[in-house]
């Protein structure tokens, strides 16, 4: 009981932060944003994200221990593809892959203030309900920021899917990854343990994000990549949900 009253007063906490700070943060994003190259418009906008992360740690303990840095590309564009369990790594990733253009649900950009000004992040934002005009649209904005040289980030799950389910990972990013003969950076976390989708609670622990080798593309067909890649963010998630170590 007075665990369970612990966990809520810390997340009111994060709350009490979180939400003040990013009604006043995003007008200046929106006032700003135009002035700005998209490089410096996403360094000044993802400010905050250091702060979300800090303040994560203060209030609810939630740390974060992140393994295979280095396999992120230093320069140049890549896919990175990544599980999707919490709002978590809605946050953290834009700390990870920078810059990046990351492909999410049209209705995101309708939030006031916050949607505004993710907007102007030139995200690839997808009408889910129109999967056929969806992967048109991933394929043709992902393959202009691809050639921009901006990394794109995308979730292939396509919603977030609790811990211990794996969920079906659709072959977008793979299909992008291959029509521009740019690498994969397969990522996986196990967020969802403690901040679980569309829970105000979050519990104290440490994200363990593992990012793996880049996959490469050429002369390759896109079912034997996607196998590889899947395959690997599979069996990583299940050596996390095992306890085991990664």
């Amino acid at each position: 009981m007075r665990s369970g009253l612990l966990l809520k007063l810390r997340a009111v906490l994060f709350a009490l932060g979180f939400y003040p700070v990013t009604i006043l943060f995003a007008p200046f994003c929106l006032l700003l944003g135009p002035l700005l190259s998209f490089r410096q418009r996403f360094a000044f906008f993802t400010i905050i994200n250091y702060f979300y992360i800090f303040w994560l740690r203060v209030t609810c303990g939630l740390k974060v221990e992140v393994i295979g840095r280095e396999n992120l590309p230093k320069e140049g564009a890549f896919v990175a593809v990544a599980n999707h369990q919490s709002e978590w790594e809605t946050l953290y990733f834009q700390l990870l892959v920078r810059p990046q253009a990351v492909v999410l649900k049209r209705e995101l950009l309708k939030i006031p203030l916050f949607g505004w000004a993710l907007g102007m992040l030139s995200p690839i934002a997808l009408d889910r309900s129109k999967p056929r005009d969806a992967l048109k649209q991933l394929l043709q904005q992902g393959s202009e920021r691809l050639k921009d040289g901006t990394p794109v980030l995308i979730f292939p799950q396509g919603t977030r899917v609790p811990v211990g389910k794996l969920g079906r990972f659709n072959k977008g990013g793979t299909m992008l990854a291959v029509s521009n003969e740019v690498p994969i950076i397969p990522i996986v976390h196990d967020a969802g343990r403690y901040w679980p989708g569309k829970s105000f609670i979050k519990y104290p622990g440490v994200v363990k994000v593992r990012i793996g080798k880049p996959v490469m593309v050429a002369d390759r067909p896109v079912d034997e990549i996607h196998a590889e890649v899947i395959g690997w963010i599979e069996q990583e998630m299940k050596l996390q949900e095992s306890g085991e170590e990664v």
